[in-house]
């Protein structure tokens, strides 16, 4: 509470101070001391409970990490499927428990490599998946009965994870018992990132369907992660971060509900996904004050009878902005600072970035250092043996229940315009991160940030570091296996499939089973995206000034 009188701490004439201001990363002003007096009428039981107990602010499970730890989930991707999949066996040797796919900017916008606009771009920036055959190269050797994928993709995300269905089946894998995550979160593209291809409205009939084919089919499949990463990424504080993105998650429960569905079907495979950035505290609070937000507003806004669809799970990264190309190596005490801050907030999942991705993708050996940075937190440290070891704290306390108040307010103004999608169209949470982007890069300049060999401490001799190169024969060899893949294909079968599909995304059927069918025939990505382009047009945003 600020202005609070603090009757334990004493008058000290001739004090000093460094110069300030004194506040968090994302400019919230901090107070020298706090005491009880900032905790003042917090009710434990009603408003924190312990961990495992409504509403969860202390964490989801009463044993915390000492029950489990984390799922230490590298994000990898390049170059052609197979240099991909040794990365991932590679990562799996070295003690990884999760796999997690980055996808190419061709894939990520639903081209394929022979696309005009993929030119430059295949296999640079992750991994280049056209068709199903990319997929079993992707997977060859991994079985997918026996592990956990996430996969980053969000506009073609229907047909990736058909695609992943189709290798699994072939496997001989249960739709049933196989799990993962795939992103699939619309929304955050609109806001941040722009990855988009159809409209907000079709956007978003394309995940309630995968809602609706997962609650029967795929029960065990995170059917979305709703991404606060990029938001932050795009410049957000954390409480934009955290306020927007549950929104975000509200209006994608709010769709599924009108859709037809049930809350207590679809939500408890809904999860999260948020960035650990350099503010300490901050980043604590906001994962305690999360967790409280989502469950009070899953049982008294939706009215949801299951504590697992109270429960908010999160994959954690760590700030990928704040990776700085000057002095790579101080990348590592500044993942390994966000991974704590990330483990004592209590995420379910972790990605810790490597030193080098201000440069480039990560090398093996870099990779290696990221994962081993998660393994000494979860084995040295101590921080795994107590359930939200700073609960109790005045400071984490009242960050926390500041970080409510506030998103809280966010929500008003969103409900008040008649939801996110209204929001978006508007273009309201792109001019506020738009604002607290600018209004952080002008703290840096006038050096009211220090940006360690950035703004300050800044070193003249730097060498070079080695960096991973993608040359252009990825995009040779796919271009390549693409022409001889619908030179040898049933382009019949494939013509028939999308012709399916087109007929679905005009009526109201799921849109599902003929995804699978096109993936069957060995339609590609391109061809799939181009089929519902047809129906439904491309986005094109209105500009925000």
């Amino acid at each position: 509470m600020k202005g609070v009188v603090h009757p334990a701490e004493p008058a000290r004439a001739g004090a000093s101070e460094r110069p300030g201001p004194f506040t968090t990363i994302s400019g919230r002003p901090i107070e020298r001391l706090y005491t009880a007096a900032d905790v003042a009428g917090l009710d434990y039981a009603r408003e924190i409970g312990h961990p495992g107990e409504f509403p969860y602010v202390r964490g989801i499970h009463p044993t915390g990490y000492r029950g489990k730890l984390w799922t230490m989930r590298q994000f990898a991707g390049y170059g052609t499927p197979e240099e991909t999949n040794q990365r991932y066996k590679d990562l799996v040797a070295a003690g990884g428990t999760g796999l997690s796919v980055a996808f190419d900017l061709p894939t990520l916008m639903g081209r394929d490599p022979d696309h005009p606009l993929s030119l430059g771009e295949v296999g640079k920036c992750g991994v280049s998946i056209a068709s199903l055959a990319d997929m079993e190269r992707l997977f060859d050797g991994i079985a997918l009965a026996d592990i956990t994928t996430s996969m980053t993709i969000n506009s073609p995300a229907p047909m990736i994870f058909a695609m992943y269905l189709v290798v699994a089946e072939r496997q001989g894998a249960d739709w049933q018992t196989i799990s993962g995550t795939i992103q699939n979160d619309i929304l955050k593209e609109f806001i941040a990132q722009k990855e988009y291809i159809f409209p907000p409205r079709p956007s978003m009939r394309l995940i309630t369907d995968i809602f609706g084919f997962c609650a029967k089919e795929v029960p065990r499949w995170n059917t979305i992660s709703v991404s606060g990463y990029h938001i932050r990424e795009a410049g957000s504080t954390a409480l934009q971060e955290l306020a927007f993105t549950l929104r975000d998650g509200l209006e994608y429960v709010q769709y599924g509900v009108d859709a037809g569905l049930d809350v207590d079907d679809f939500v408890p495979r809904i999860s999260f996904f948020f960035n650990s950035h350099s503010d300490f505290f901050e980043e604590i609070a906001k994962y305690r004050a999360a967790r409280k937000l989502w469950a009070d507003a899953m049982r008294n806004r939706f009215g949801a009878r299951s504590p697992r669809s109270w429960q908010l799970r999160f994959h954690t990264q760590t700030a990928g902005v704040s990776l700085t190309a000057q002095q790579p190596y101080n990348n590592v005490v500044r993942t390994a600072l966000q991974a704590l801050a990330a483990v004592l907030g209590g995420t379910n999942s972790l990605h810790t970035n490597s030193l080098d991705e201000a440069l480039a993708l990560p090398t093996k050996e870099t990779a290696t250092i990221a994962l081993r940075t998660q393994q000494i937190l979860a084995h040295e440290s101590g921080v795994a043996n107590v359930v939200d070891p700073l609960g109790g704290s005045y400071f984490v306390e009242a960050l926390t229940r500041e970080m409510e108040e506030g998103a809280l307010r966010y929500w008003e103004t969103i409900d008040r315009m008649g939801g996110m999608v209204e929001a978006i169209e508007i273009g309201y949470p792109q001019k506020e991160i738009a604002e607290a982007s600018y209004q952080f890069q002008q703290a840096v300049e006038r050096r009211e940030k220090t940006i360690v060999g950035v703004n300050d401490f800044v070193q003249a001799d730097e060498k070079p570091i080695a960096i991973l190169y993608i040359d252009d024969t990825t995009a040779e060899r796919q271009l390549a296996r693409l022409a001889e893949l619908k030179r040898t294909r049933d382009n019949d079968r494939v013509q028939r499939a999308l012709g399916g599909l087109r007929q679905a995304a005009r009526g109201r059927d799921n849109t599902m089973p003929p995804l699978l069918e096109c993936v069957r025939a060995y339609a590609t990505v391109g061809e799939m995206c181009d089929a519902l382009r047809e129906v439904w047009g491309e986005y094109e945003e209105t500009p925000v000034i």
